[in-house]
């Protein structure tokens, strides 16, 4: 029963997760149609924290007794989660996101590189992960992946999204660091207050980031779709997204959990279509699917365990159908 919970949640998350990248898209607004926060792309993810941040630290006020951080182990988790997780990954994510070249699902595939990442990460922080040949070369066709779906070209490397793909690119390496880092601190805290103080701390280092850049909230143009991009991102896709992604961290590992992120470009899509008129480009399926090999060399003695596994527990259900 714990598995299929397990099941249910990280589906959930991928869903959620998946549209968020539609959400933002029509958050930032168009150089067309500048609406909503398309000059201040970083304010945009920071106001997204505040609301989520406090949202969580008084569920966590209300559904804990430790609802501050504790001790070293539990500041640094939050200092890595707020640096890395929070504000790294959303800041950059954010800013690639501004260009109309890259595609909601074109975001989500390049961020669908995180459990390769990770597995990177693993090898270097927590040794018991172990990065064999078949890894490397599964982390190396990830990277290959990356390349293609990026589709440069060396005579106007800084049009085309190039660069932008190259920013959430280096969002899913601080989002895979970050997911390693906090494994290896491992302090044994609320999900609740870690989740809030790491919202909160991240929201302040991107504010101070966008007060540094020039971004301005004069600048912004608030009009219905902004806001429900706003609720949306800050209480769905984060306040519940990111309770559901550390109580799966918890449960499953660094190394299992990240691979949400080859579902949520499914979602990514199927929202980007829906909700923009987004069709994902050739670059963007070879791309997945090149990411998605190299995910397979990483984990195939996980999956060569797990299988006959899954086999007896399917015809177990079947049996009982």
């Amino acid at each position: 029963m714990t598995r299929y919970r397990n099941v249910g949640l990280f589906l959930f998350l991928a869903a959620v997760w998946g549209a968020a990248f539609m959400a933002i898209k029509a958050g930032l607004g168009t150089p067309s149609d500048p609406g909503g926060f398309f000059e201040t792309p970083v304010l945009f993810a920071a106001i997204r924290y505040d609301v989520a941040g406090v949202l969580m630290l008084g569920y966590a006020v209300y559904a804990t007794d430790h609802p501050v951080p504790r001790g070293r182990d539990e500041w640094a988790t939050v200092v890595v989660g707020s640096v890395l997780i929070m504000a790294g990954y959303h800041a950059l994510l954010f800013i690639g996101e501004t260009d109309p070249a890259v595609t909601s699902a074109a975001a989500a595939v390049i961020v669908s590189l995180s459990p390769v990442l990770t597995a990177g990460f693993a090898r270097a922080f927590l040794p018991v992960e172990r990065l064999t040949t078949f890894g490397l070369a599964g982390l190396l066709l990830g990277l290959v992946g990356v390349a293609i779906l990026s589709d440069p070209d060396p005579n106007n490397l800084l049009t085309g999204g190039t660069v932008a793909k190259l920013l959430i690119f280096a969002a899913a390496i601080c989002f895979a660091l970050g997911s390693v880092l906090t494994r290896r601190i491992d302090a044994d805290f609320p999900i609740e207050t870690m989740e809030a103080w790491t919202m909160l701390g991240g929201a302040v280092l991107m504010h101070i980031v966008s007060v540094g850049i020039g971004e301005s909230v004069s600048d912004v143009t608030w009009t219905g779709e902004t806001l429900l991009a706003v609720g949306y991102l800050s209480v769905v896709a984060s306040a519940i997204g990111f309770l559901v992604y550390f109580v799966l961290l918890e449960r499953l590992g660094a190394l299992e959990i990240n691979l949400v992120s080859y579902v949520a470009p499914v979602f990514a899509a199927l929202t980007g279509w829906l909700f923009r008129g987004e069709i994902p480009t050739v670059y963007t399926v070879v791309g997945f699917i090149v990411i998605f090999v190299g995910f397979l060399l990483l984990k195939r003695e996980s999956l060569r365990r797990e299988l006959p596994r899954l086999r007896r527990e399917l015809k177990t259900f079947g049996t009982r159908e």
